[in-house]
């Protein structure tokens, strides 16, 4: 962890001189704040509290100072004013935004959304500001419920379906880093929509590290699949393949098919 902390002090030293007094609060969620950081593998994710609306000025300034940023870990976050913070939005909205070390500002932030706002709500640690329990903050659990479900059918079952098209007729023993999915595409099929399932049955936010597990209790056909993604996330020398691919995106499929029969 003292990777996380040098980084986010480094950030604060550079955006308090940039621009003094407009970073009020900062909070760690992603995998620091669920404790299954991955040095090499996680980023710092954040959500940044301001004391006003950014101008074109302070814009400028903040694209300078992720810019200078060492380019691993990213520390990736969304920027809210006070009181665009107290609100909670879930929608999506155009705010500035880093992903991937990259600051963003004129598109829609994909993080903003209700699973975000329950993570931040049960795990999300202070850098600078209050404690989040005393922030006042609440969580619906309908909408988190809604965004899931339409998470799982807009956007992973296409992605499976896009992944299966890839190797077509591409033979089993074929590397999957020799398709255009890759093992990390493996990985996020396998692991990622369990992770919403997991939240749709406790109203909770499991990590990727955890999830693995998770998997092998709801569908345990595929529970050897999610172990061996999670091992190679941990740079283990595990061998992913076509046939793995094909594997995942059945697996999506799986989760999204018992997500609906359940909560749908």
């Amino acid at each position: 962890m003292r990777t996380v902390e040098t980084t986010v002090a480094r950030y604060l030293d550079a955006v308090d001189t940039a621009l003094p007094g407009f970073v009020e609060m900062l909070y760690l969620t992603g995998s620091v704040a669920l404790g299954a950081y991955q040095p090499g593998h996680s980023d710092i994710d954040t959500v940044i509290v301001t004391s006003r609306r950014p101008t074109s000025g302070d814009l400028a300034a903040l694209a300078a100072v992720h810019a200078d940023m060492p380019p691993e870990p990213h520390l990736d976050g969304v920027y809210l004013d006070r009181g665009t913070f107290f609100q909670q939005p879930a929608d999506r909205r155009v705010v500035p935004f880093v992903v991937d070390g990259r600051f963003r500002a004129d598109e829609p932030c994909g993080d903003l959304h209700p699973v975000s706002w329950l993570l931040l709500t049960r795990y999300g640690q202070a850098v600078r500001g209050p404690a989040v329990s005393d922030l006042g903050l609440t969580v619906d659990h309908d909408e988190v419920r809604r965004f899931n479900l339409d998470n799982l059918t807009t956007y992973w079952q296409p992605l499976a379906a896009g992944a299966r098209a890839v190797v077509g007729a591409v033979p089993d023993d074929v590397p999957a880093e020799a398709t255009r999915v890759g093992a990390e595409g493996v990985a996020w099929c396998v692991l990622g929509p369990a992770r919403l399932h997991f939240t749709l049955a406790h109203g909770d936010v499991v990590a990727k590290t955890g999830v693995a597990g998770y998997l092998a209790e709801i569908l345990p056909a595929y529970g050897p699949l999610a172990d061996r993604a999670l091992r190679w996330r941990r740079g283990e020398p595990v061998a992913l393949t076509a046939a793995d691919v094909r594997a995942a995106a059945d697996s999506v499929d799986a989760v999204v098919a018992d997500a609906l029969r359940r909560w749908g």
